[in-house]
């Protein structure tokens, strides 16, 4: 069984040592230590997670996040790379590959590209399928919010539809830039898109994608 959940892990926590706690992230009003501190909760205190679905347990959340964020940086790497404390469920290989491929690459690249000399990385082809597999699953869930219909279409001709209607916008890229474009990171995705040109702007525009 592939290991990506543990390979995107250290490399996310190799790229948050050497960028430092104050470096900017994709994640709007995140530095690089808010970023941190958010994956550190995600998986050491599922006793507040609640608080990103449902508004009412959100203050809560977000003063645990406040309170990991003021942890010594290194401490929060150091939480990243050894992984969930021995009891969670993300200790299971099954369960992290499912939960956490998408969820270390997608933030890998919001680190990498807020810096202005990123280049895009060199994904083998195994890992573009096994991300191209995530975003079938989960393309209408991203998709219910836009304003048009959107098609994700691979360079080989495979599509996913996000979300059914008229007109439509099909947007064109390899499925980690597709993943990437799908989770709300429209500006510094590489994809191109064709459509109505109003639908194309709207699409752009929106911020439903990802939520």
């Amino acid at each position: 069984m592939s290991t990506f959940a543990k390979r995107e892990r250290l490399l996310l926590a190799d790229l948050l040592e050497t960028t430092g706690p104050d470096a900017p992230t994709l994640c709007e009003g995140w530095r690089t230590r808010d970023l941190a501190a958010h994956l550190v909760v995600r998986e050491r205190r599922p006793d507040v997670a609640g608080g990103a679905l449902i508004k009412q347990l959100a203050p809560r959340r977000d003063k645990v996040l406040e309170e990991y964020a003021a942890k010594p940086y290194d401490e929060l790497i150091r939480l990243i790379r050894t992984g969930p404390p021995r009891f969670s469920p993300f200790q299971l290989k099954q369960i992290d590959e499912a939960a956490n491929t998408v969820e270390f690459y997608v933030h890998t690249e919001d680190v990498r590209r807020a810096q202005p000399d990123w280049t895009p990385r060199e994904l083998d082809t195994v890992f573009q399928d096994t991300l191209w597999s995530r975003l079938e699953r989960v393309a209408r869930l991203l998709g219910r919010g836009v304003p048009t219909g959107v098609v994700l279409r691979r360079p080989d001709g495979q599509t996913v539809v996000a979300r059914r209607g008229t007109p439509v916008v099909t947007v064109t890229g390899e499925p980690s830039e597709l993943l990437l474009f799908a989770f709300g990171r429209q500006d510094t995705a590489r994809v191109e898109l064709d459509g109505d040109k109003d639908a194309i702007a709207a699409l752009r525009e929106t911020k439903q994608l990802g939520f």
